[in-house]
């Protein structure tokens, strides 16, 4: 049965868990507080870069647009898996799985492109100070933005047009807790090798190209970094941009362990333990490595707060 030509195709079956009910009621609790948290932590830093004139610099331009991703991402993923993993039901329909896939493609591209803008960000101001302002205008901001966006979601329509489009055979189960291309790949009952293919040079354009870009210019930053005189000026350069490095070494290395390899070669539990990670843990990680234990952003809050706190006393 080809899934497209079926109007009684029903959905699919997200298993998750569901061989080991005790670990999944276990997870809805830790996914539950992980998503909270997320969901706090980058609308703290949305709230604080659109409110605090102070904030209104390429970095934290970058940041609010990495943490509207970050909430869009979890929101995609998140809600189906508590639903899947409290009730016995654990169907999504065509559609939501079409959808579901066509977004977390899209932002998970976004953000390739986004974190290797952000390292572009660090270069210039670290290598290049007193020309910041003027290599990172706001024009160019946009444009670099506009550019993530638009390619993220320009790959995610020709990968899930060609993931969906597979027949498979009245399979309708899937081994992991939400729609993923090397997942729906294991389901297809015909040769996948051209997907395959596919999916692979796309994974080396949106995790090895960006990486590259990033190593290369925090290899400048370092170099940069060491020639400073000012031992304060060091620690302050190497605090920011290794809580920045740290974060693409978790998110690159998580996608790259399972994107590039052959998905008949995938173990589903560690294949369902990364997808959890970068799909959960990445999104609270972010707002915490880079801006809540910032001066700058902890003095925002600061002023929002007594903000709110005068005019509710007024």
């Amino acid at each position: 049965m080809e899934r497209a030509n079926h109007s009684s195709f029903a959905g699919f079956t997200l298993l998750g868990f569901s061989s080991r009910p005790q670990l999944e009621a276990v997870l809805f609790l830790v996914i539950l507080v992980f998503y909270f948290l997320s969901l706090l932590g980058n609308s703290t830093i949305m709230l604080l870069s659109l409110m605090d004139p102070r904030l209104h610099t390429p970095m934290y331009f970058f940041l609010s647009n990495l943490s509207f991703m970050d909430l869009c991402l979890t929101t995609c993923t998140v809600p189906q898996t508590l639903v899947n993993f409290r009730g016995r039901d654990k169907t999504i329909s065509y559609g939501g799985c079409v959808a579901q896939l066509f977004i977390a493609l899209g932002l998970g591209g976004v953000e390739c492109v986004l974190l290797s803008v952000m390292a572009y960000d660090r270069y210039a101001a670290v290598c290049r100070p007193l020309h910041y302002m003027a290599v990172m205008h706001p024009q160019l901001c946009l444009r670099l933005v506009v550019t993530a966006w638009l390619t993220g979601f320009g790959n995610s329509v020709v990968q899930t047009a060609m993931t969906m489009t597979l027949p498979l055979c009245g399979k309708n189960q899937l081994d992991h807790f939400f729609c993923e291309v090397p997942v729906m790949l294991k389901l297809a009952c015909t040769d996948t090798s051209i997907n395959e293919a596919e999916l692979f040079a796309v994974s080396v354009f949106f995790l090895v190209v960006p990486l590259s870009l990033i190593l290369v210019s925090y290899g400048h930053i370092a170099h940069t970094v060491l020639r400073m005189k000012s031992a304060q000026g060091r620690r302050k350069a190497f605090g920011t941009c290794g809580s920045h490095l740290l974060v693409v070494i978790i998110f690159f290395g998580t996608l790259i362990s399972m994107y590039l390899q052959p998905p008949s070669s995938y173990s589903q539990d560690v294949n369902k333990s990364i997808a959890l990670f970068y799909t959960l843990v990445t999104p609270v990680l972010n707002p915490l490595i880079y801006t809540l234990r910032n001066k700058e952003v902890k003095g925002a809050l600061r002023r929002l707060v007594r903000r709110t706190v005068d005019s509710r006393e007024s």
